[in-house]
């Protein structure tokens, strides 16, 4: 749909010739023409149709505007965190004297400050999304940029930390507002784009370090590399400001007829409930207890004690493998390419299919047989190979786990919770995953690469019993209320059960879960 329709499914084009026909009352009393959703027994909500030419229109624009901006700030925020990999082989750890541990400790201490301030999702429902997203932005990029200046340990620990703490503030909350934005089966592409450019700037990353560190600057390599990838950030914060909406029906891009299409589509997501600025606290507490939510925070952990180590220890790595510091730098970026590419096909896929289970099974395996090759082979070729395989494994994990969450709970505070479980939970991973690469088990590290294999088999374990349970889940709310096809049809009128019903995507009669 919109920009990227040829890779998605469509619903069933609808009997109306434009949403103004079906709703006849103006924009403000759009909900009312909609009808207010159901409790579980009552009836089914009323219907509604959308111009699909119309809609289209609609989420083109979305996709020109909303989509390519989060995604070039997630680009800088993992570039500003995982340079210091580059940064390591670049000088920095002689200037700094990282002997011993210390260079693990400005690993650990970014994570245990971004764990710890992660609860500033929160804040996307409390502040408007732009200006919110302006502060964090400001702040990583300052801080960021500032690390240049460091001249010890000591003050690079503070950098690192205070990093962590505005970075928690962007990233956590970005899946949760694209839900805001898109449809149940759009929303998995968009979050693949977002989270691809998590390879992306590694790619980038790479050939960045190696155009730096083959010259002479006047100052310390490691310095400028810093400089060069936190001024662009610091620039992004005004367009940040002024370019990002806080809502469909409140983007300044879209016309009025457009904006009356946008909270159409809302209300096709979750009826007339108010989507900003408060939060269901009972939700909260159901979300807890969910089953569903914990096997995601847990795969989101086993992933991510591969997916922060690799990107800040390749460079050492490659470098352990015979290649020299430079050429390091430049051989990192292929695998993450082609991790980039493999991310947004995936999540295409598993959109279209609406199967996120069997593709997170099938990169688990791919990732882990990657690890097993680095672990055992000793042979260049074979363990560079089983980099691309491990890196095209990892990432594209990541973004297929996160829109799974958004798919399989059934209200916005839900959805909220569960991506702030998956962070909170997930994101202890990487204190795991960054300390298993001591300078002692150089050239190979074999520990470190059997221990990221064994949590990547895991990950697919955790993702082959999750989808038993939604399939277990989805035959029980079958056998309650009928097929979710059988229920549609006898609402809309719509033989084929395609047409839409308003609040499909929360908890009642005809919500069903993504497997």
């Amino acid at each position: 749909m919109g920009l990227l329709s040829k890779f998605e499914w469509q619903p069933a084009a609808p009997t109306a010739d434009y949403v103004e026909e079906a709703i006849p009352s103006p924009p403000s009393d759009v909900e009312k023409a909609y009808g207010e959703m159901h409790d579980e027994g009552n009836a089914l909500p009323h219907h509604h149709h959308i111009d699909p030419e119309a809609e289209k229109r609609v989420v083109r624009k979305l996709d020109w505007r909303v989509t390519p901006l989060v995604s070039a700030l997630y680009l800088v925020s993992f570039l500003d965190r995982s340079n210091i990999g580059n940064a390591k082989i670049a000088g920095m750890s002689e200037d700094l004297d990282l002997t011993g541990n210390r260079y693990q400790w400005l690993l650990n201490i970014f994570y245990i400050s971004y764990i710890l301030f992660e609860v500033q999702v929160i804040m996307w429902k409390i502040m408007p999304p732009h200006i919110w997203a302006t502060i964090v932005v400001l702040g990583w990029g300052l801080i960021a940029t500032l690390q240049a200046a460091t001249f010890n340990w000591s003050g690079e620990m503070v950098c690192r930390f205070l990093l962590g703490v505005t970075e928690a503030g962007f990233g956590p909350g970005i899946p949760y507002l694209l839900s805001f934005f898109y449809l149940r089966h759009e929303v998995g592409l968009r979050c693949g784009i977002f989270l691809s450019c998590a390879p992306l700037a590694t790619t980038f990353a790479g050939a960045l370090a190696y155009g730096i560190t083959s010259g002479n600057a006047a100052i310390a390599n490691w310095r400028l590399l810093f400089l060069v990838e936190g001024i662009p950030t610091i620039l992004l914060a005004p367009v940040v400001f002024f370019f990002l909406p806080d809502s469909p029906d409140k983007a300044r891009f879209l016309t009025e007829d457009e904006k009356l299409i946008a909270k159409a589509r809302g209300v096709r997501q979750v009826g007339t409930h108010e989507r900003i600025g408060g939060v269901v606290w009972k939700d909260i507490g159901l979300c807890l207890l969910d089953p569903i939510a914990w096997f995601t925070a847990l795969m989101y952990f086993s992933c991510n004690v591969s997916f922060s180590s690799l990107p800040v220890f390749l460079p050492t790595i490659l470098q352990d493998m015979g290649f020299t510091a430079v050429n390091a730098q430049g051989l990192t970026a292929p695998p993450y390419f082609i991790s980039f590419l493999v991310t947004i096909g995936s999540t295409y896929i598993a959109d279209r299919t609406q199967q996120r289970g069997y593709m997170l099974m099938l990169l688990s395996c791919i990732g882990g047989i990657g690890y097993i090759l680095l672990a055992t082979c000793e042979s260049v070729g074979a363990r560079y190979f089983g980099v691309f395989l491990a890196a095209s494994g990892i990432f594209p994990c990541i973004a297929n786990i996160l829109p799974w969450v958004l798919n399989n709970q059934g209200s916005d505070t839900r959805r909220g919770t569960g991506i702030a479980m998956l962070n909170l939970i997930g994101q202890c991973g990487p204190l795991l995953g960054t300390n298993v690469f001591p300078a002692t088990q150089s050239p190979r590290y074999v520990e470190g690469m059997a221990i990221c294999a064994a949590f990547t088999f895991f990950n697919g374990f955790l993702a082959l019993s999750l989808r038993t349970l939604l399939k277990w889940e989805n035959k029980k709310l079958d056998k309650k209320y009928g097929t979710q096809k059988d229920l549609i049809a006898s609402r809309t009128g719509d033989p084929k059960g395609h047409e839409s019903v308003v609040s499909e995507e929360n908890y009642g009669p005809t919500f069903r879960y993504i497997l």
